[in-house]
């Protein structure tokens, strides 16, 4: 199992979590829809991954990508590290390895 694999899965277990947890603290429908559903396509992009279909890799870098847009908005507007600022910092994490893998596969 390669990092890129574990950095989609790890992430979209992160934001499918957060997801939860902003429901379950502040009833907030859009976090759990919008965690369970950017965490649900991150676990079937690790699954693809898994696979050997690249593909997989490309949706889980766009949509950590987006991910990452949205969080670092958010960080800015609130200034609350938790939980943009958490998810941000992950996401750029796991943005970077998944960069790296698409990076390493075009040089073959």
């Amino acid at each position: 199992m390669n990092l890129g694999i574990i950095a989609s899965l790890g992430y979209g277990i992160l934001a499918m979590v957060g997801g939860i947890t902003g429901y379950i603290f502040s009833t907030s429908k859009v976090s759990l829809f919008s965690g369970c559903i950017s965490g649900v396509l991150l676990v079937f992009a690790a699954y693809l991954q898994f696979q050997g279909i690249i593909w997989g890799l490309i949706i889980a870098a766009l949509v950590t990508a987006i991910l990452v847009v949205v969080f670092a908005l958010r960080l800015a507007k609130t200034g609350k590290f938790m939980p943009a600022g958490l998810m941000l910092f992950f996401g750029v994490l796991t943005l970077a390895v998944m960069v790296n893998q698409l990076m390493a596969l075009r040089i073959r």
